[in-house]
């Protein structure tokens, strides 16, 4: 069983920055590729970015491509994603999640676990 717990949402003018952290328990986690998808109110959820256990990532979404990225530091458990010239667009709630397996870096977003969310609102 792995609880996912996301931190770091928060209100933001557009062109700014956040960084979004998941800390996971388990002591598996190293084992674990983890991904971060978005949903915007209104809007079905999306794929944002996703990396697997040995620090490879995938292509990200075209929407946030050159502006966010993804890493994770195994020893603490956690994941980050940097959020970097943000625009009212990227205003969503932005969740954490964590399967075994590669599926998510091939396109497969059944993810087993999933965290709570965290909100993100980026300001015109």
């Amino acid at each position: 069983q792995v609880q996912l717990v996301e931190s770091g949402g928060g209100l933001v003018q557009a062109g700014g920055s956040l960084r979004l952290s998941c800390a996971a328990s388990g002591r598996t986690f190293s084992t674990y590729s983890m991904a971060w998808f978005r949903q915007a109110p209104g809007k079905e959820r999306e794929f944002v970015a996703a990396i697997a256990w040995s620090g490879h990532t995938t292509p990200y979404a075209d929407s946030v491509k050159g502006r966010f990225t993804v890493s994770r530091d195994n020893a603490k458990n956690t994941i980050y994603l940097q959020m970097n010239s943000l625009k009212p667009e990227d205003t969503a709630v932005y969740y954490c999640a964590a399967d075994t397996g590669l599926g998510v870096l091939r396109g497969q977003y059944d993810m087993a676990y999933w965290g709570k969310g965290t909100l993100v609102t980026v300001s015109s």
